[in-house]
């Protein structure tokens, strides 16, 4: 598994389905010098773990929206599926009323550049080549700044749903960081104040945990 972390984000066009309608050629350069970007990766439309996710980040969309953040999904479904899955109501398991991009990528070239696509191709016995696994998206998350540079990214196997909360966390710890300079320790809170980089802003963090000694 790549560790893009430090590098910019692939970029590419592909057709979403936004508020309901398509557009081709969409692309993340838009967000550039604009906004921070949280980019994730769901296995497939019409699922189970999925929908509970797509809608979990619907429903803090606004939280993201207040700190400039565009949230933007992706499959390897075409736009067709995610349009049906947009128009099917939530008590028949559908995803209506979700507005943010919804990034189709049925040619898995988006899921492999971001190196979180399912399965690999093999030989079998025979000499034939094979695909084994799953040709599906891990549960993936990258948070990339406003340069197009990946600053966070998360990997999970498809069982494990994510928690939005703590995606909204690391935005916040990245723009504290941006702002203020401080760097944000473990279980950092948007409340609390960071750690300056010198043993002195260390121990001082220490010390209000009471962990000193």
């Amino acid at each position: 598994m790549a560790v893009l972390v430090g590098k910019r984000a692939p970029s590419f066009k592909a057709t979403a389905v936004i508020d309901g309608e398509f557009e081709e050629e969409f692309s993340l350069d838009r967000y550039l010098g604009k906004k921070h970007v949280i980019f994730f990766f769901y296995p497939a439309d019409f699922t189970f773990v999925c929908p509970t996710e797509i809608l979990a980040f619907q429903d803090k969309l606004a939280d993201f929206e207040a700190k400039a953040v565009a949230v933007v999904g992706c499959s390897t479904d075409t736009h067709f599926s995610h349009s049906a899955w947009l128009n099917t109501s939530r008590v028949n398991g559908g995803i209506e009323g979700v507005t943010y991009p919804l990034v189709a990528d049925a040619t898995k070239t988006i899921a492999a550049n971001y190196d979180v696509l399912g399965g690999r191709y093999d030989y079998n016995e025979a000499g034939e080549m094979t695909f084994v696994g799953s040709p599906l998206a891990y549960r993936a998350l990258f948070l990339i700044d406003k340069d197009g540079i990946v600053r966070h990214q998360l990997i999970n196997d498809g069982p494990l749903g994510r928690n939005i909360d703590e995606a909204l966390r690391m935005v916040s710890a990245l723009q504290y960081y941006e702002v203020k300079g401080e760097e944000c320790p473990a279980n950092w809170a948007e409340s609390e104040q960071g750690v300056f980089a010198t043993r002195v802003g260390v121990f001082d963090h220490l010390t209000k945990q009471g962990i000193t000694h």
